[in-house]
C-alpha cells in the first residue's frame, strides 16, 4: 500500500523534475566523447576533463549549499541552481574552443552542485518509514530511467554534432519555475546559533556505519565515472567500432536495468535487508567489471552492462535509504550535501585515478581497476555497516 500512495504526494513530480536535470549534466554526454576527441584533437584521458569540470564545484560548494538550505529554506537554494544549470549548460553549445567548453562546464556544475542532495533532502522531508523506502526507490528509478535515456538521446543528438546535446539543459529553466510556483514542502526552522547547529551536524556524521556509507560512496562513483561513463564509450569504439548510437543505446541497457530494480527497493529491504543489499550490489560491480575486462563482443557487453545494471540498482537507493534516515529535517539538507561531496569526489577523481590505470596499461586496466574498488566497497561494508538505527522522530514531516 505504501508503494502506491506516494503518488498521491504531487510534491513527489518536483523531486522526480529536480533527479532528471541532476542525471542531465553528464550522461547525456558521454556517448559523444569519441566525437568530441576529434573535434578538439585531444586524448582520451583529455576528454575526461568535462566531467571532472562539472563535478568539481560539487566538492567544494555542496555543503555550503545544504547549510543554506537548511537555514533559509529548501527553494532558496534549489531555484537559482536550476537557473544556472540551464543558462551555463545551454551555453556550452556555443564554445570556441576546449578550454572555453571547460569554463562553461564548471560554471554548469557550480548551477549542479545542490541538485543531487535537494532530491534526497526533500525525499526524507516529504515521507517517512516505509512511504520513504518506496519514494526513495521510486526516485532512484527515475534516476536509472534518465541514465538510460540520455546516453541514448545524446547518441542521436550527436549524429547532427557534439553541439546540439548542450540544448538539453535549458529544460531545467522551466522546471525552476515550475518548481517556485508548485512545491509545497516543510521547511526547517533553524532559530539555533550556528555552533549549536553545527555541533548537532557533527554528532550525525560521527558514526561507524555513516563513515562507511560515505566511502562506499565513493568508491561507487569512482568505479561508476571512471571505469564505466570515462572508458565504456571507448572500449566499444575500439573493439567493435560502434558509432555514438549504439554506444548509447548499450550504456542505456545498463541504467533501464537499473531502473527496474530500484523500483523494488521496498521489496527488497523485506527479503534481504540492508546490509545484505550492500553486500550483494558490491559483488555485482565486480563481477561486471570482470566481464568488461574482456568482453569483445554486444552479447558480452550486454551481459556485463546488466550484471552493472543490477548492483547499480540495489546499491545506491539502499545507501540514500539508510542516510536520510539519520538526521532530522534541521540538519538533513546539510547531512545530505556531505554525502553529495563525496559522491562529487569519486565523479571528479574517478576519471582521473582510472585514467592513470588506462596509461599504464590500456582499457583492460581501466577495467581491472573498478574489480579491485568493487572487493574493496565489500569489505568496508563488512566492516563498518551496522543497522540498527531508525529515523529520528524529529524527522516526521508534517505533511
Amino acid at each position: 500500500m505504501a508503494e502506491k500512495s506516494v503518488f498521491k504526494n504531487k510534491n513527489l513530480y518536483f523531486i522526480f523534475g529536480v533527479t532528471l536535470i541532476a542525471m542531465m549534466g553528464v550522461a547525456s554526454i558521454t556517448p559523444a566523447f569519441p566525437d568530441i576527441i576529434r573535434y578538439f584533437g585531444i586524448s582520451p584521458q583529455q576528454v575526461g576533463w568535462l566531467i571532472v569540470a562539472f563535478t568539481l564545484p560539487g566538492i567544494f560548494l555542496t555543503p555550503f549549499t545544504g547549510i543554506l538550505a537548511d537555514r533559509y529554506g529548501r527553494k532558496v537554494v534549489l531555484i537559482p541552481s536550476l537557473f544556472l544549470f540551464g543558462i551555463a549548460g545551454f551555453a556550452c553549445m556555443f564554445a570556441p574552443g576546449f578550454h572555453w567548453l571547460l569554463a562553461l562546464r564548471f560554471v554548469q556544475g557550480v548551477g549542479a552542485s545542490s541538485l543531487s542532495s535537494m532530491n534526497i533532502t526533500l525525499v526524507g522531508d516529504l515521507f517517512e518509514g516505509k512511504q520513504r523506502t518506496a519514494a526513495m526507490g521510486y526516485n532512484a528509478s527515475v534516476l536509472s530511467i534518465a541514465t538510460a535515456s540520455y546516453p541514448a538521446l545524446g547518441g542521436v543528438i550527436a549524429i547532427f554534432g557534439w553541439q546540439y546535446i548542450f540544448a538539453l539543459p535549458i529544460l531545467a529553466i522551466p522546471l525552476g519555475i515550475w518548481v517556485m510556483k508548485g512545491l509545497n514542502n516543510p521547511e526547517p526552522k533553524n532559530k539555533a546559533h550556528l555552533r549549536s547547529y553545527f555541533g548537532r551536524v557533527w554528532k550525525t556524521i560521527n558514526q561507524r556505519t555513516v563513515w562507511g556509507l560515505f566511502a562506499v560512496n565513493f568508491i561507487l562513483f569512482l568505479i561508476l565515472y571512471g571505469s564505466y561513463l570515462t572508458y565504456f564509450p571507448l572500449m566499444m569504439e575500439n573493439r567493435l567500432g560502434a558509432d555514438s548510437s549504439r554506444i548509447g543505446l548499450m550504456m542505456s541497457l545498463m541504467s533501464l536495468t537499473t531502473a527496474v530494480m530500484s523500483s523494488q527497493l521496498a521489496r527488497l529491504n523485506r527479503l534481504l535487508g540492508q546490509k545484505r543489499q550492500l553486500i550483494i550490489g558490491s559483488a555485482f560491480y565486480m563481477l561486471a567489471s570482470l566481464l568488461m575486462l574482456g568482453a569483445n563482443s554486444y552479447l558480452m557487453l550486454g551481459v556485463a552492462v546488466i550484471v552493472f545494471g543490477f548492483g547499480h540498482g540495489i546499491t545506491i537507493p539502499s545507501i540514500q535509504n539508510m542516510l536520510v534516515g539519520y538526521a532530522a529535517i534541521n540538519e538533513r539538507a546539510a547531512f545530505m550535501s556531505l554525502n553529495s561531496m563525496v559522491l562529487r569526489g569519486g565523479q571528479t577523481f574517478g576519471p582521473l585515478l582510472v585514467g592513470v590505470f588506462y596509461a599504464l596499461g590500456g582499457l583492460e586496466a581501466s577495467f581491472l581497476s573498478g574489480a579491485v574498488m568493487a572487493l574493496l566497497m565489500m569489505v568496508i561494508i563488512f566492516a563498518t555497516v551496522h543497522v540498527k538505527r531508525k529515523t529520528p522522530e524529529s524527522s516526521k514531516s508534517s505533511v
